[in-house]
């Protein structure tokens, strides 16, 4: 099962929230399309993923986006996708 907490801060204030749930495996290759579905769910364009990003989610269960991981413009400070651990 997946739970993954997704929320955007400006000026270090949750601006929008939401939780992706699926009841499938967590697979490392479908780590784009979580991104993708969460970034649906919060009405923001989907940033670059890169090798680190996917590091940091592993190591820390946590992953931050800035605004330069955009290829338009976005009015937030931060992206972060954690992991709710069971």
């Amino acid at each position: 099962m997946i739970k993954i907490w997704g929320r955007i801060e400006k000026e270090h204030k949750i601006v929008r929230q939401t939780t992706y749930e699926s009841i499938a495996k967590f697979e490392w290759g479908d780590f784009f399309n979580y991104l993708s579905d969460i970034c649906e769910a919060l009405d923001v364009a989907t940033p670059v993923l890169l090798k680190t990003h996917i590091f940091n989610y592993a190591k820390f269960n946590r992953v931050t986006f800035l605004p330069r991981d955009f290829t338009e413009p976005v009015n937030f400070d931060k992206l972060i996708l954690e992991n709710i651990l069971r």
